[in-house]
């Protein structure tokens, strides 16, 4: 009996599989079936339901399955898709973890044992000052000694250079895992694995210094290769020349080497360097490279133009990379400079006498290029236009390169002065043996005549915020651009095409569009195309386009970031934007000096807000005022260059030119410092809107207010928040946050930061992305079968869906939320908002 009842319950257990087999409650793929699937995943990850419909048509063999169940395999593929990317990110962060765990628990040890050197080191003065005071003062004074000097002259053989090398090499070390040095944490940086590194900077030593330690996931070798190939990331390195080299011992060499480094400003000579680098290997494994400054009278390979250098001096410095477990690099790196500020006018010398600045230039730039190659190495950078990311950065490189070389005009590279008597505050360089003729372009006139002009000057600002101002240059070109003169320059570079003075007939618009081509992993420096629209004004050209096009690279515009200056530099180039493309870089440079207290010997009253370089003389200013003696000022200084390629008949009528229209972009930088510069300047407040708009600080109470009062919850997690940190929660929040116009075509007019980074734009050119190019045709179909419950209601909930950025990229998003954004009225509908959860590339 008992047997019965157990089987007619298998039976009935079986009959109730059965059931939910042939209900669609779970499903056996065959191996055919998934490969069917699997290829239309490959090409569609989220398949509409007609694609699925046609799936099944198409392919018999899956002719027996419910369109639900394909359904819900492709939804569960998606998640283990998803759980095997954060499996594999989770991975990574461990090991990140891990490896700065390590270096932590070093940089702790080191401390403990600093501290114990210290108590020890106090202790042993406290007995000397109670026994002798007198002989500790003559044994501290005999104690002190001097970094040895090491000539080109002591170096002429073999083993004189190995013995140096090993004594540098002992130095470094001491300075990069020991206590030679006593190191600070660098103001604005921590550790972690998403952060560059651990920085410190010098206290209480000779000259500049900094040190950094980083993760990269890149091998030993190749990151001291990378690193050794100095003018490929450090920006101010004219020259690096190897003229001597021979093998040491395990493995190393041995290199005498000549750098020159450009001048950042027009108002200091750059500096050159002569060292001997020592590359080698240790017990551990670990890589070593690292070098120092041999003294001599050695110019370098061309002695007429070394009155253009001063000679600076490298303290030991160097890299150690230590090899880290399951791949990658540990790298530590230090950078001692003595860069010789007695050469410099007294207001520019905090850039050469701070530990920050040879951070940010030197130690910070040499890790973000090494982390930037490992990202592009694995594939994780995506830029636009079709160009791979080696190509871009070639791009940002020779725009860099070539806006030193205007700023510096080395006699060398065939610059002079014209007619330049010293008092004139526009300086004009001629170059007459620049050939900007190219491959893609062999009929450049420049080939056969004439040369490149540059004008340039300096100025000293007063209280301007580096950042905003570039920003500011950067966004609203037509307040300091003539674009008439662009269009000159751009004209003069193509073949036939020489046109001044008496150009062809056209108005600007004065509209400008930005395209994005890629940035660094930290957004440090953005590279993008700017296109000038413009209208001709003759009828035989009406059919010609008379846009131009810049290339054009952007640094330092958020002001919490950390780097050493803020730029905008920008050259003409052709639509086409081919690769060899010929470039005039022309553009601004703004580096802060260090905020001092001043005194009332060198006070400057506030309202002047700019300098021209004849108050930058050798010595304290004289013009100063008592209400400012206490105050503490922050300065900057700007460089400006802009070059003109002419030909030789018209050389005398382009520098005029030049000459005035430099001095126009000084005078409406004046006005534009003079306006962002008021007191009490909250950086924090963060971008503005574009003019017509209400100011972003408005609008964020607005979008917020207005998300409470339709669905009943905070959009900010607070209703306690108030003032200025609405904006600034709202600008940071993790959710991609974006405003459209009420228009026939709605219009972005403005987004948070998480926006922009979807949408993989900027604020100015967010406003000429429309509403509809933004969602795939799903996403469209369903934003307007709820248009009209949006407008009804007040807001509406938007399925899971995919987005495409600026870049091509496709976004997918968990869910959207839209709703109307009510003015102070309550009864206006300013625009519209959305917010994108949970979004990520795909």
């Amino acid at each position: 009996m008992a047997l019965a009842v157990a089987q007619q319950h298998r039976e009935s257990s079986s009959g109730s599989i059965d059931r939910h087999l042939d209900a669609g409650k779970y499903v056996r793929y065959t191996a055919e079936q998934v490969e069917a699937l699997e290829r239309v995943y490959a090409e569609c990850p989220k398949p509409s339901s007609l694609r699925r419909q046609q799936l099944i048509r198409e392919c018999p063999i899956l002719s027996n399955i419910d369109p639900k169940q394909i359904k819900v395999w492709f939804q569960n593929r998606r998640c283990r898709e998803k759980q095997r990317k954060e499996a594999s990110r989770l991975q990574t962060v461990n090991r990140k973890l891990s490896a700065m765990n390590k270096l932590l628990m070093e940089e702790n040890d080191r401390l403990q044992k600093q501290v114990s050197q210290l108590v020890c080191e106090n202790g042993h003065m406290r007995q000397q000052l109670h026994t002798a005071p007198a002989a500790t003062t003559d044994a501290s004074c005999d104690s002190a000694a001097t970094t040895p000097q090491h000539s080109l002259r002591d170096a002429n053989n073999p083993a004189g250079l190995l013995s140096i090398a090993e004594e540098t090499l002992a130095e470094f070390l001491s300075k990069a895992t020991g206590t030679a040095v006593d190191w600070v944490q660098m103001p604005g940086m921590k550790p972690g694995p998403d952060s560059v590194g651990i920085f410190a900077i010098s206290h209480s030593c000779s000259g500049v210094a900094a040190r950094a330690c980083g993760l990269v996931s890149l091998e030993p070798t190749k990151t001291a290769e990378i690193l050794k190939d100095r003018l490929s990331w450090f920006r101010e390195c004219r020259s690096l020349e190897v003229f001597t080299m021979f093998p040491a011992g395990n493995g190393g060499t041995i290199e005498l080497v000549y750098t020159q480094t450009y001048a950042p400003t027009t108002l200091a000579p750059a500096r050159d360097f002569w060292t001997l680098r020592y590359t080698t290997s240790l017990e551990n494994g670990s890589l070593v490279v690292c070098e120092r400054s041999l003294s001599g009278s050695g110019a370098g390979p061309n002695a007429a133009a070394a009155s253009q250098f001063v000679r600076a001096e490298m303290l030991p410095s160097g890299y150690l990379i230590r090899p880290c477990e399951g791949g990658g690099s540990i790298i530590h790196i230090v950078d001692h400079l003595n860069l010789e500020a007695w050469s410099v006018p007294e207001v520019l010398r905090p850039l050469y006498e701070s530990s920050k600045m040879v951070a940010q230039k030197m130690t910070i730039a040499g890790l973000r290029y090494i982390r930037q190659i490992a990202q592009e190495t694995s594939g994780e950078v995506v830029y636009g236009f079709g160009r791979q990311p080696a190509v871009l950065r070639t791009f940002s490189q020779r725009l860099s390169r070539g806006f030193n070389d205007a700023v510096n005009g080395f006699n060398d590279d065939g610059w002079s002065l014209m007619n330049c008597d010293g008092a004139e505050d526009v300086i004009i360089s001629v170059n007459s043996t620049k050939n900007l003729s190219t491959t893609s372009n062999p009929d450049n006139f420049l080939a056969f005549g004439g040369g490149i002009l540059c004008a340039k000057a300096s100025m000293l600002l007063q209280n301007v915020p580096p950042a905003m101002l570039v920003r500011f240059l950067r966004e609203h070109r037509s307040e300091w651009a003539d674009f008439n003169v662009d269009a000159y320059s751009a004209a003069s570079l193509k073949a036939g095409s020489y046109t001044f003075p008496g150009m062809r007939p056209t108005r600007f618009t004065g509209s400008q569009i930005i395209m994005p081509l890629g940035h660094t992993i930290e957004h440090e420096e953005v590279l993008e195309i700017i296109r000038l629209e413009s209208h001709c004004l003759s009828q035989e050209d009406a059919f010609v386009s008379r846009d131009i096009h810049l290339l054009q690279i952007c640094n330092g515009v958020d002001e919490h970031a950390v780097g050493a200056c803020s730029e905008l530099i920008f050259a003409t180039i052709d639509e086409m934007f081919p690769d060899d493309a010929p470039l005039l870089p022309s553009g601004f440079r703004i580096i802060p000096l260090d905020s001092k207290t001043c005194d009332a010997k060198d006070s400057l009253p506030t309202h002047r807000t700019l300098d021209l370089t004849s108050s930058l003389e050798v010595g304290p200013a004289t013009d100063h005022s008592a209400g400012d003696a206490s105050s503490c000022h922050s300065r900057s200084v700007l460089t400006i260059a802009f070059q003109f390629p002419f030909d030789s008949s018209l050389q005398d009528n382009v520098a005029n030119m030049a000459r005035q229209y430099v001095r126009s972009v000084i005078s409406s930088v004046q006005r534009v410092a003079m306006a962002i510069s008021p007191a009490g300047l909250n950086p924090a407040v963060g971008p503005k809107l574009s003019p017509g708009s209400p100011e972003a600080l408005t609008l964020a109470h607005w979008i917020c207010q207005s998300y409470s009062y339709h669905l009943g919850t905070e959009l900010l997690g607070s209703d306690s928040l108030g003032g200025d940190s609405v904006l600034k929660h709202l600008w940071d929040h993790q959710d991609a946050i974006m405003c459209c116009s009420l228009k026939s075509l709605p219009v972005f007019i403005f987004a948070n930061q998480a926006g922009l980074d979807m949408l993989e734009t900027t604020l100015v050119a967010l406003q000429d992305i429309t509403l509809d190019k933004i969602f795939d045709e799903s996403g469209r179909k369903a934003l307007c079968a709820d248009f009209a419950k949006l407008m009804q209601q007040g807001f509406t909930y938007l399925p899971s869906g995919i987005c495409m950025s600026t870049m091509g990229r496709h976004v997918s998003y968990e869910q959207a939320v839209a709703w109307k954004v009510l003015a102070a009225d309550e009864t206006t509908v300013h625009c519209l908002a959305f917010s994108f959860v949970n979004w990520s590339f795909v």
